[in-house]
């Protein structure tokens, strides 16, 4: 965000704080939800997507209509010759897309499996400017009628998340998401904790906090301070493999640490210097993650 603009936004809850918490509360709440716009891509973005040009067309597409809207799945088929039973579902992060999971998905087809990607609500060529956790697992859970149920669940950030709560089932009225294991790659843990940096960052008063941390519950069915991940992990006992770099800018290595500490159905394990992107495409992060779902597995990496 431009500091400029950051500056008004600060400026304006601030006064919101005082005068009309509960209209700055839901409006917090709706700026947090919004997705960056898909169309405007970084130059950096936009080299990644080119280069998956080849790596996307290898791909079946589907359009699967769930509550907020069409969601885009990316179905990829196992190389020739190395099929095995299982699917693979794998979930991006925020401000990501698909193609940004490339190498975790080649590593898992080019070990026989069949990975479906989802493109959350509101990111690469799925439909909508807005995303909740509520909306990505309903996506996720549609994907799981269609190509489920899976082997693991692979999650990057936001999308780790998002892995985490479908398996646990913490959205009232929706069911789990089955799979086997779960793989969560520089993921978040506790939601309130991000929404505490959200909140300092944009100014949030603790009365609009308060309205905001309301509409959580308005469409989850449960209040936020249940949405965090070491409480849930520790109550399912899903297996589950966390990747982190301790260098990682946006995600404390904090909070792998208390993914961890949820029990020993719980693996660690440290991509060090690798950050919050560059550990997608490191070689030993994807071994890693495929051995931990396939442990007789071999990979090749093109």
């Amino acid at each position: 965000m431009a500091p400029f603009r950051l500056k008004v936004i600060r400026s304006m809850f601030g006064v919101g704080e005082r005068v009309a918490p509960a209209i700055t509360g839901r409006a917090a709440f709706e700026l947090f939800c919004r997705t960056p716009n898909v169309k405007r891509l970084t130059a950096g973005e936009q080299r990644a997507v080119t280069n998956a040009v080849d790596f996307m067309a290898g791909a079946r597409h589907h359009r699967l209509k769930a509550g907020t809207g069409c969601v885009a799945v990316h179905e990829f088929r196992p190389e020739p010759g190395r099929a095995r039973a299982g699917t693979i579902l794998v979930i991006h992060g925020w401000r990501s897309r698909t193609e940004y999971m490339r190498a975790l998905i080649e590593g898992f087809r080019n070990a026989g499996y069949k990975v479906v990607s989802l493109d959350l609500p509101g990111h690469g060529q799925s439909a909508g400017r807005r995303l909740t956790m509520v909306s990505a697992v309903e996506a996720a859970r549609q994907v799981a009628q269609w190509f489920g149920p899976f082997e693991a669940v692979v999650g990057h950030s936001f999308g780790g998340a998002v892995a985490v709560n479908a398996a646990v089932g913490s959205i009232a009225g929706l069911p789990k998401l089955v799979t086997k294991r779960l793989v969560l790659v520089a993921a978040p843990s506790s939601l309130p904790l991000v929404f505490d940096g959200f909140s300092q960052m944009l100014n949030v008063g603790p009365r609009s906090r308060i309205v905001m941390d309301g509409q959580v519950e308005r469409i989850a069915g449960r209040p936020l301070s249940d949405f965090v991940g070491d409480r849930q992990l520790a109550a399912t006992r899903v297996p589950t493999l966390v990747i982190h770099a301790p260098d990682d800018r946006e995600v404390s290595a904090e909070q792998a640490r208390l993914y961890a500490a949820a029990g020993p159905h719980v693996e660690l394990y440290w991509a060090d210097g690798l950050g919050h992107r560059r550990i997608l495409s490191d070689r030993a992060v994807v071994e890693r993650a495929v051995g931990f779902v396939a442990p007789v597995a071999k990979i090749s990496l093109h």
